[in-house]
């Protein structure tokens, strides 16, 4: 039905309109064919596919040798922004890209001399784990108060991480990425677990203020300035906490001082041969100390209170071999001072153990630490005949024994007259537990004898010293890092490297070093930081699953049904 035109044109105007139109919409597609292809859905998930993978690369670069700590907030923003509003299958994907941008290149040294068949799995399986995790942060990034939330799910994957599989591998924990940054005093207060909530709650908050603040400023868009005020809080607090946890933080000593060298001696070849010339590597260690030794005669460097062989400095067993022990006993009497000697003992039986031998230059071996914590795919093989069908190099790995307890050295050294020295030895590192399970036995001074032959020139060896740097922090304690081939080092209880060699090369680190002897609140805390962040993001992702009624919820304002909605949704 047309309405009457009193000129009797309104059906050619009609025409004429539709016409128009039409044009005008043709042109609009052509002249706008870019803009329409930026909005289609394929061209959004490819968008985002390349920016989970830029995140995880931005966080391998937070790691040492890099050291870009400040990528760490930045890579996880990025991280957010594409899990944001995403179902838990998408989370899953692009947590699962992001997860390989991060742990390939970062664990590629895994792989330094058996190739891709090392590092390949390593680093997909840690991906793997990662991918859960992020499944759940993009079901509770629709909560409200979304980046707590999501942080503290952050730090339940990096438990899960450092629990399974094989009794965990925690190395890629973003907390170690930090040893230059204004987060890094937190870990006196908190260890891993508070430093990585801070940086993934800093990096969430930043990236949803960001969101907020562009929504605010569309034409017709609401004001939220309750919710731009706790973002910026968000972003903030763990700075100003970082900064202020800071106080926390000394070197002053509290049981007097003590002066150490820690001996380098070399190994004769890199990779997984390097100890094939056992009696070499001791002899190097010999040597080194008994340089060492005719440089203080000669009034070259200080007389040390204690000397620290690296791991597998001798892997003839002692007690089982008469030259090794004279020879041990030969660089002890030249120094005139204790010698925490890293060796294998029982080598040449069925159960050999990996051990510090407190060696006095008087009485000889006086006391023994045994590792506790044994390396997959190192000192132990975990399913080996199945991996055996990919490589006949998993029978490299040993068969070795595990200790039980740890141990504390209390040595007579030092002006205060005692040094308690206690042992983390190489891989042990890594697991909070572990390392703090040894301060909490009396030390006042921590040393991680370590052998890195086994990855060559690659990156392995400056992401452990980070993670040695780190511990300092969370334990007030100096640190001293003697390794067969390098990096060696001795640390303050800040974290600051005072003295550290080259690699593959022989040397000799002598310092004088603070003895601190408070725990700090890390250490009082032990494992309640990690727990109760771990129980807040399962509860925050467990609420956001359950169909609880509005009523009987605070967290969200619609999360009935939530769970059918996160695996049914379409979005990518």
């Amino acid at each position: 039905m047309t309405r009457y035109a009193p000129d009797g044109n309104a059906g050619a105007d009609a025409a004429d309109a539709r016409a128009a139109d039409a044009t005008t919409a043709t042109s609009r597609s052509r002249g706008h064919g870019r803009s329409l292809l930026r909005r289609t859905p394929a061209t959004g998930v490819l968008a985002r596919v390349v920016l989970a993978v830029a995140a995880g690369f931005a966080l391998y670069l937070t790691f040492e040798p890099h050291g870009l700590w400040s990528l760490g907030p930045i890579g996880l923003a990025t991280l957010f922004g594409v899990l944001h509003g995403r179902s838990a299958r998408a989370g899953f994907g692009y947590g699962l890209l992001f997860g390989l941008g991060m742990m390939l290149p970062l664990l590629w040294w895994a792989g330094e001399f058996v190739g891709p068949v090392g590092s390949l799995p390593l680093g997909t399986l840690q991906a793997l784990l990662v991918a859960p995790v992020t499944a759940g942060i993009a079901v509770v990034s629709r909560c409200r108060a979304a980046p707590v939330w999501a942080a503290a799910l952050w730090v339940a994957g990096e438990t899960l991480r450092s629990l399974v599989p094989f009794g965990g591998f925690p190395w890629a924990k973003v907390a170690f990425g930090q040893v230059d940054g204004v987060l890094l005093p937190l870990a006196a207060v908190g260890g891993t677990p508070l430093v990585g909530f801070a940086v993934a709650l800093c990096g969430f908050s930043l990236i949803m203020l960001m969101r907020t603040v562009w929504r605010s400023r569309r034409p017709g868009g609401a004001r939220h300035t309750v919710a731009v005020a706790a973002l910026v809080a968000g972003v903030l607090v763990p700075l100003g906490a970082g900064v202020a946890a800071g106080a926390l933080v000394s070197t002053s000593p509290q049981d007097g001082t003590v002066t150490v060298a820690a001996v380098q001696g070399n190994v004769p070849r890199a990779g997984l041969e390097f100890n094939a010339e056992r009696r070499a590597v001791l002899d190097n260690h010999v040597r080194e100390t008994l340089r060492l030794a005719g440089d203080v005669d000669a009034g070259r460097v200080p007389t040390p209170d204690l000397v620290l062989w690296p791991e597998n400095s001798s892997d003839i067993d002692p007690y089982a071999n008469a030259d090794a022990y004279a020879q041990i006993e030969r660089a002890s009497d030249a120094v005139g001072v204790p010698v925490l000697v890293g060796a294998v003992v029982g080598g040449d039986g069925p159960a050999p153990r990996n051990t510090v031998l407190q060696w006095d230059p008087a009485a000889g071996p006086v006391a023994e630490y045994a590792k506790r914590r044994l390396q997959p795919f190192g000192e132990t093989m975990p399913m080996r005949d199945f991996f055996r069908l990919f490589t006949d190099q998993v029978d490299e790995a040993g068969r070795f024994t595990s200790g039980t307890e740890a141990t504390v050295f209390d040595i007579a050294a030092g002006d205060s007259g005692s040094v308690r020295v206690a042992i983390t030895l190489c891989y042990e590192v890594i697991f909070d537990s572990t390392v703090r399970d040894s301060i909490l036995g009396g030390a006042n001074l921590l040393t991680v004898p370590s052998n890195n032959a086994t990855f060559g020139y690659t990156d392995m060896t400056h992401q452990q010293l980070a993670i040695d740097r780190f511990r300092a922090v969370e334990h007030s304690r100096s640190v001293v890092v003697p390794t067969t081939s390098g990096v060696s080092a001795i640390i303050n209880p800040d974290g600051n490297v005072v003295a550290s060699s080259g690699m593959f090369e022989p040397a000799t680190l002598v310092a004088r070093v603070p003895l601190r002897s408070e725990l700090t609140v890390a250490d009082r805390l032990g494992p309640v930081p990690e727990g109760l962040l771990t129980l807040a993001g399962v509860t925050a992702l467990a609420g956001a699953v359950i169909p609880w009624s509005a009523t009987r919820t605070a967290m969200t304002p619609a999360w009935g049904g939530a769970w059918v909605r996160a695996w049914g949704s379409r979005r990518g």
